[in-house]
């Protein structure tokens, strides 16, 4: 990676692995801005959802009852401004995962213009896959160590993490297979894996940092 030149670092990683947090304090380190949950924020702002309703759209799956619902969904035309962005696209009144896809590549690329940055989640290795200067990391941790870092940050029971967890991954595996035609858990698509059982976030951090030269 040249440092020099605009860079894109993305962030895969599983939920109760620290990887949101490994990502933000690389960013910090860095000193260069990073996308999160403030991508789900303008999301909500585009398409009058909440969180729930756009996680709950994004673990259906495909099937023909969809294509056709979706291909026959009268579209308007509309110019929506999306985080200081103004986006010229049709959009279908009843909100589809397709929808919540496309708006995310519309907002990674534009977040990506501005500058290097790191960006957690969202499919990003894929969606930014065409551009020049980038690494891409997965974040990974056995499921006990997953549960039990839920538990302590989230306050939430044995049970409702072991939930969260399950729930989540089902959500994320069938988003990422349905529109990116691969599978999350391929290595193949990173440059390196960091397994969070043996690694503190900022000893994440600093291994990262020596991956990509700094």
């Amino acid at each position: 990676m040249k440092l020099n030149d605009p860079f894109v670092i993305t962030i895969s990683r599983e939920v109760g692995s620290g990887g949101g947090t490994v990502g933000r304090k690389l960013a910090e380190k860095l000193g260069v801005n990073y996308s999160d949950k403030h991508l789900i924020k303008e999301l909500e702002e585009k398409f009058n959802l909440t969180r729930e309703g756009i996680e709950h759209l994004k673990k259906k799956k495909k099937n023909w009852f969809t294509d056709i619902f979706e291909q026959t969904t009268p579209a308007n035309k509309s110019s929506i401004k999306v985080g200081g962005y103004t986006f010229s696209r049709e959009y279908k009144e009843a909100v589809t995962v397709q929808d919540i896809f496309d708006a995310e590549k519309e907002i990674l690329n534009a977040f990506a213009d501005e500058g290097s940055c790191v960006i957690a989640g969202r499919s990003a290795f894929f969606v930014l896959k065409d551009r020049p200067n980038k690494v891409d990391i997965f974040i990974t941790a056995s499921k006990e160590h997953r549960i039990e870092r839920i538990m302590a940050k989230q306050g939430m029971t044995r049970e409702e993490a072991i939930e969260l967890i399950e729930n989540t991954d089902k959500g994320r595996d069938n988003y990422v297979q349905r529109y990116t035609g691969l599978s999350r858990y391929d290595m193949r698509n990173y440059d390196t894996i960091l397994d969070m059982d043996y690694l503190s976030e900022d000893e994440a951090v600093e291994k990262i940092l020596t991956f990509i030269g700094k």
